[in-house]
């Protein structure tokens, strides 16, 4: 059954002294997909500024906009309403581990299944996607893998960073969903898989009322090419349905960031991010 979702996602900086400039962009309009419909999208900005879009290298539509009156803080909200459909069932036709390791699949997708700096190569990481490669077929891959992230990660908040790559958060056991969807990416690529970072929104309750509104949360996945792209949450273990809402898609966190910029001016701290959502329908 297909959900309609209003998203309203807040997030900024504030500043230690006033910013006479400051450029920016920010990744927080969902797309729209096959299994995603966008009906309203708008972002403003508090000073209020003139605001353009593009498309970025990755698909992601991107608001760009820039500031030249003094100010201490820079808020940015966006509001959207988008349609999801429930999960697709694996594709059927999907190519063996042999037809994977075959040169075309690695020229077509280089850029995902090659390491980056958040999910680099590890010996005992890449033991472990073998292992688990030898162990499965490639359509039983990914629940497999998500299960062993969650055998080596603690969901906890506040434990690592934006800059933290998936070995570092292996190492401390702890993470957030960023850790968890760049750890099963390390693994998927190790083993063959072309693997994509998304990210997006997750509605926190399958069973809410419509009209309700929850505090909801930015959230992120992965994707495996398996003749098609097919989406798996790896922090929860199941695959991206009608609760999850996808924004953006890359090689890890740093091609999606929500929001990123450059100023003159005083030391920034984050103002966070809020996140509600509402079932419409």
């Amino acid at each position: 059954m297909s959900w309609q979702i209003r998203i309203e996602h807040s997030t900024g900086y504030r500043y230690a002294s006033p910013v006479i400039s400051s450029y920016n962009e920010a990744r927080i309009i969902p797309q729209t997909g096959d299994r995603q419909l966008t009906l309203e999208a708008t972002v403003r900005t508090e000073p209020a500024s003139s605001t353009y879009r593009y498309w970025d290298y990755w698909g992601t539509q991107v608001t760009a906009f820039d500031l030249h009156t003094p100010h201490t803080e820079l808020v940015v909200t966006g509001r959207s309403v988008v349609q999801t459909a429930p999960a697709p069932q694996p594709p059927v036709d999907v190519p063996s581990w042999r037809d994977l390791a075959d040169d075309t699949v690695a020229d077509r997708f280089v850029e995902f299944v090659r390491p980056t700096a958040s999910t680099p190569e590890h010996p005992e990481l890449v033991a472990a996607a073998r292992e688990l490669a030898a162990a499965h077929s490639p359509a039983d891959f990914l629940p497999a893998v998500g299960d062993w992230v969650r055998e080596k990660l603690t969901y906890q908040p506040g434990t690592t960073e934006v800059r933290t790559s998936a070995v570092e958060a292996w190492e401390q056991g702890v993470g957030v969903c960023q850790d968890f969807a760049h750890l099963a990416l390390v693994l998927m690529r190790a083993a063959g898989l072309p693997a994509r970072y998304v990210s997006g929104y997750q509605h926190p309750s399958a069973d809410a009322e419509v009209g309700e509104t929850l505090s909801g949360q930015s959230h992120a996945w992965v994707e495996g090419w398996l003749g098609q792209w097919w989406a798996f949450d790896p922090t929860n273990g199941v695959p991206a349905g009608e609760q999850h809402v996808v924004v953006a898609r890359g090689r890890d966190y740093h091609d999606v960031p929500p929001l990123q910029g450059v100023y003159s001016g005083g030391e920034s701290t984050s103002l966070g991010v809020t996140v509600a959502v509402t079932r419409l329908g």
